[in-house]
């Protein structure tokens, strides 16, 4: 402004020109300002009051798009009229508050009054790019505003109280009300439209872990995503380090010293290892474990795996290689059961029990049958040729932890987790295989479960390993007395299923231990023969390999294969 003191002469004739140049220098910041959010303008200190009563024009609404764009001012001090003027003529109801003020006295005011342009000026926004849609629009909190947010609603303090269309970056999804606060509403407008900014690094890793989940999704779901399992490559030739040992008689079992491989593929507790038992195929190597995955391994030759299998949605608990080394028998936690073919990747049985397989055997005479176990009371024999139960074995019991079949077949021998003060009936139970009934429920007498059996090659006895810490030697013929003189102890189990078995000549026994060892025993003495420090975690499983007499292959918990010799 020019002055402090503003004089408005509305009550007479004449004008003062000097008077007037600073009315419009005080029109002209107060359009140029638009501060027509008070009621009404305040008079600078000393003025005059105006003949006749003012009007209230606060309420006034402007139009949508117009702008105050008239005549340009050319005042100097002499007090010039305004050099040029728009020369429509203004609507009746859309004056500025200070024109319709003056329209009480036209000999205030000059000639031609100022007006809305009727032509819509053009907004001139930045050159840039519409915001590309990004991954987190949908996610912002709720309080969030961007700082480019913040700076533009600086800049629109001044003319929040009207219903004029505000300019912005992105459309309006809600119309303004004249009564609601104008920080609220802007702050619901930058929730709505304004879109944050996602650096490129970000975009690109959150879109390959959406790739990664999706195929990990895919990969766990076994058969019903529509993979089928592909044939093995066996090669046709016997692996050099087994061929001299074919047409020659079992040597004595050395005892293994040192790590020929560290099989390391499994991402999860490897449950049962077995080395395939045909002897020309015997290089390979069956694990299984609980990512829900089995494999087959080239365990003498180069360590490496051959084939993966992701059949079953949940652990695999037993895997069990044909007694013709063509076929894979398996079974898991999501209770089912597949037989796959190795050269040509076919699935050539597929059932599903209503129980969690825990242990499988193949019956010794009819390779077609086999007999599986698990959290149930019952243990049922399945039929490969016709997909159906053939005979079920009821006992009182809440889980078959292990299987053995004795003298070809004819009987069988199941272990269950009763160990109660009155479960000297139900630790380990005689089966007729034919008949399904029990020969024998008085076998173990003392109150230890028995994870794991394993019958010794060459004379009718078996071993079963019990959560008592040591190795108890059974009789296989009937009645099935337990040994008092013989005890393998030196091991921990502390509710591992710890698997043991005996050397092809029957004069070592090997069992893991809880605490990551492998221990091996004389069969004759019952006397400590070596301990290897194995692994870091429980070693559950422990195979001798069937031709070669220094191999050995243990397993553990971590989740690694090792190969001894």
């Amino acid at each position: 402004m020019v002055g402090k003191n503003v004089l408005l002469c509305t009550g007479a004739d004449t004008v003062c020109p000097r008077r007037t140049a600073r009315n419009w220098v005080l029109m002209a910041s107060l359009v140029a300002y638009d501060d027509s959010d008070s009621e009404a303008e305040a008079e600078p200190m000393g003025s005059l009051p105006a003949a006749g009563p003012r009007k209230d024009t606060s309420d006034v609404v402007r139009p949508c798009g117009r702008d105050f764009t008239s005549g340009v001012l050319d005042l100097s001090e002499g007090g010039a009229l305004p050099a040029k003027h728009s020369s429509c003529k203004d609507p009746a109801d859309q004056r500025l508050p200070l024109v319709q003020l003056w329209r009480s006295d036209p000999g205030s005011c000059p000639s031609q009054r100022l007006q809305w342009p009727r032509v819509k000026p053009e907004v001139t926004f930045p050159t840039r790019e519409p915001p590309r849609p990004s991954l987190w629009t949908s996610h912002a909190p709720p309080g969030h505003v961007p700082l480019a947010a913040a700076r533009w609603k600086q800049v629109k303090l001044s003319w929040r109280t009207h219903d004029t269309p505000e300019p912005s970056f992105c459309a309006q999804t809600k119309p303004r009300t004249p009564g609601q606060k104008g920080s609220a509403l802007q702050r619901k407008r930058h929730e709505d439209c304004v879109v944050p900014y996602v650096p490129k690094r970000l975009r690109q890793l959150q879109a390959l872990s959406t790739e990664t989940d999706k195929s990990e999704d895919v990969a766990t779901q076994g058969p019903s995503a529509g993979r089928a399992p592909a044939p093995l490559c066996v090669a046709p030739h016997v692996s050099e380090f087994i061929q001299p040992f074919l047409d020659t008689q079992y040597q004595e079992t050395q005892i293994s010293r040192r790590v020929l491989f560290q099989l390391r593929g499994h991402r999860g507790p490897v449950n049962s290892i077995q080395w395939c038992p045909v002897s020309s195929k015997s290089h390979m190597l069956l694990s299984a474990s609980m990512d829900k995955t089995f494999k087959v391994w080239n365990a003498v030759d180069s360590g490496r795996c051959l084939q993966t299998y992701t059949l079953h949605s949940e652990a695999v608990r037993a895997a069990r290689w044909s007694p013709c080394g063509q076929r894979l028998l398996t079974g898991g936690f999501d209770c089912a059961l597949h037989l796959i073919d190795l050269e040509t990747g076919t699935q050539l049985f597929s059932g599903q029990s209503n129980f969690r397989v825990t242990t499988l055997k193949f019956h010794p005479k009819d390779h077609s049958v086999f007999v599986c176990g698990g959290f149930s009371s019952e243990i049922k024999a399945w039929d490969t040729r016709t997909s159906k139960v053939v005979r079920s074995y009821k006992a009182t019991v809440q889980q078959t932890l292990d299987i053995l079949f004795l003298r070809e077949g004819s009987e069988f021998l199941s272990s269950t987790d009763a160990s109660s003060r009155d479960s000297a009936d139900r630790t380990i139970i005689a089966w007729d295989f034919r008949s399904s009934a029990k020969i024998s429920n008085q076998i173990f007498h003392e109150r230890y479960t028995c994870p794991s059996l394993a019958l010794h090659p060459r004379e009718p006895v078996f071993l079963a390993q019990t959560n008592g810490n040591y190795l108890a030697l059974f009789s296989a013929v009937w009645p099935y007395r337990m040994s008092r003189r013989r005890r393998y102890e030196g091991h921990k189990v502390e509710g591992y299923s710890v698997g043991c078995e005996c050397s092809p000549d029957g004069d070592l026994l090997v069992t893991g231990s809880a605490d990551g060892r492998v221990l091996l025993y004389c069969f004759r003495t019952a006397s400590r023969a070596r301990t290897l420090s194995a692994h870091a975690q429980a070693c559950i499983g422990t195979t001798f390999h069937p031709v070669l007499p220094s191999v050995l292959a243990t397993c553990s918990w971590e989740g690694d294969i090792k190969i001894w010799h």
